[in-house]
């Protein structure tokens, strides 16, 4: 695996590196040790698979609080989705920094997010499928969120942004230093 930096402070996109022959090819998708040789410390407590059936959807953007601060390992393994992260740490050299990249099957590229990031996607194709990992299990009493429109992130969705949930419509304002 090839671990590259973002723009956010512990996030990392990640590249597979396959290995290729006359049946297809193989490549990790995790590895303990590889994480651990780039510094993180990732212990897998749940998995999580999203099915997105139509185009445009936004999911997100959710991260969790201390104590159930939550790191994730995510891909998308169907289909296409813009993936959106932005850093709401306010003790972190990249507080409200963002991050964006297209996740695909065919580009087969994870993305490593440290607790305190929030977290959303937005569907480029129908019935795409979205894989992620953490290392605490889900806690809706920690659970908070960034509002898709919120002034502050200003991300570019690439197509009209649709089915929200009621929730994630209604995140509060990121609040400044």
């Amino acid at each position: 695996m090839k671990f590259n930096p973002t723009t956010i402070d512990g996030a990392f996109l990640i590249e597979v590196e396959p290995i290729e022959d006359q049946r297809g090819s193989f490549s990790r998708a995790f590895c303990q040790k590889e994480f651990q040789q780039v510094g993180i410390q990732f212990s897998l407590a749940q998995c999580n698979l999203a099915r997105t059936s139509d185009k445009g959807i936004v999911r997100g953007l959710h991260y969790q609080i201390a104590p159930a601060g939550e790191q994730k390992l995510i891909r998308c393994i169907r289909g296409r989705v813009f993936d959106a992260i932005i850093d709401v740490r306010k003790d972190s050299s990249t507080y409200l920094k963002t991050f964006t990249t297209e996740l695909s099957a065919a580009n087969r590229q994870a993305l490593f997010i440290p607790a305190g990031i929030a977290h959303g996607y937005q569907t480029l194709e129908a019935d795409s499928d979205f894989f992620y990992m953490t290392d605490e299990f889900y806690s809706p009493e920690q659970e908070r969120g960034v509002r898709y429109n919120d002034p502050i992130a200003s991300f570019s969705w690439p197509l009209e942004p649709l089915g929200m949930t009621e929730r994630d419509k209604n995140w509060p304002d990121i609040p400044t230093r």
